[in-house]
């Protein structure tokens, strides 16, 4: 069992930047794909950015690509999303998700089998 606690939310005027990080009890986190999603009330929990296993590969939603970052630390067990020109409508709970695989990125919340409890991201205009 994997847990995964996010931090790093809070509230951002619009173009500052933030940095979530996601740390993970599992010492073999190096052998599990990571994912950043997002749900804005009302909405549905959309992909934002994926990571490989050793960090070779990453993948973005159109949305953030330019504007955010997904990187990984396996010394530390964890992962961060950098998201900079922050805009109002990446207002949302952002969560951290694993998968146990050494290889390829994955883009829906069913591929995914651990998630952290999420952390809140206010973006003011």
């Amino acid at each position: 069992q994997v847990q995964l606690v996010e931090s790093g939310g809070g509230l951002v005027q619009a173009g500052g930047s933030l940095r979530l990080s996601c740390a993970a009890s599992e010492r073999t986190f190096n052998r599990y794909a990571m994912g950043w999603f997002r749900q804005a009330p009302g909405k549905e929990r959309e992909f934002v950015a994926a990571i490989t296993w050793r960090g070779g590969r990453t993948s973005y939603a159109v949305s953030v690509k330019g504007r955010f970052t997904i990187s990984r630390d396996n010394a530390q067990n964890t992962v961060y999303l950098q998201m900079n020109s922050l805009r109002p409508d990446d207002t949302a709970v952002y969560y951290c998700a694993a998968r146990l695989s050494n290889s390829g990125v994955y883009y829906t919340p069913r591929s995914y089998d651990y998630w952290g409890q999420g952390t809140q991201v206010t973006v003011s205009s």
